[in-house]
């Protein structure tokens, strides 16, 4: 009788360990909250967060990313901008990398002026303490792609490696937008 108990159960039990593993190391969803990212995600899209990326180390300029904001302690998504060891700047709605115009296909508004420096006196974990012209090891600039609305680097400070929980390229809903996210 045991037994038996046991050979019909052993399979729901091994498929709820299998989901939670992938949910905890491999995919999990997320969903889209505010107009931070707007033109390229709406409020209530749902997506899939790719953990691997981040393990691997895999985050590149540009990818969607999803970040543990430690002051709101919820997740928030937003746009890669500035790698660790690069030089950011917004002079006249225009971004410039490395003292390289680049073009930003995805913002979405005007965004305000700055550099470097402007990101550290917002980020608490410098204390002020701005003699660097770079993005610091393992810190990155993101941005929302709605950039008049977005809650991102501008107020937030540099974004640790630590607090990004890995990128997103998927969408799951609506089912009218199902598909790859750039």
């Amino acid at each position: 009788m045991m037994n038996k108990f046991i050979k019909e159960v052993y399979p729901y039990v091994i498929i709820v360990i299998v989901v939670v593993l992938i949910r905890s190391f491999i995919v999990t969803p997320v969903i889209v909250n505010g107009p931070s990212m707007e033109k390229t995600l709406y409020e209530g899209e749902l997506l899939i967060l790719n953990k691997i990326d981040k393990e691997f180390n895999k985050i590149e300029r540009f990818d969607i990313v999803v970040i543990n904001d430690k002051k709101d302690k919820e997740l928030i998504i937003k746009r890669i901008i500035g790698m660790p060891g690069d030089k950011v700047e917004y002079i006249d709605n225009k971004l410039y990398i490395n003292d390289e115009l680049v073009k930003d296909q995805y913002k979405n508004g005007k965004t305000k002026n700055f550099r470097i420096k402007d990101i550290c006196m917002v980020d608490e974990k410098f204390n002020g303490n701005c003699e660097f012209e770079v993005v610091p090891d393992n810190m990155y600039l993101v941005l929302g792609d709605n950039r008049e609305v977005s809650l991102d680097s501008r107020v937030l400070g540099f974004i640790s490696s630590d607090d990004i929980k890995g990128t997103t390229r998927l969408r799951l809903w609506p089912l009218n937008k199902i598909g790859m996210v750039k």
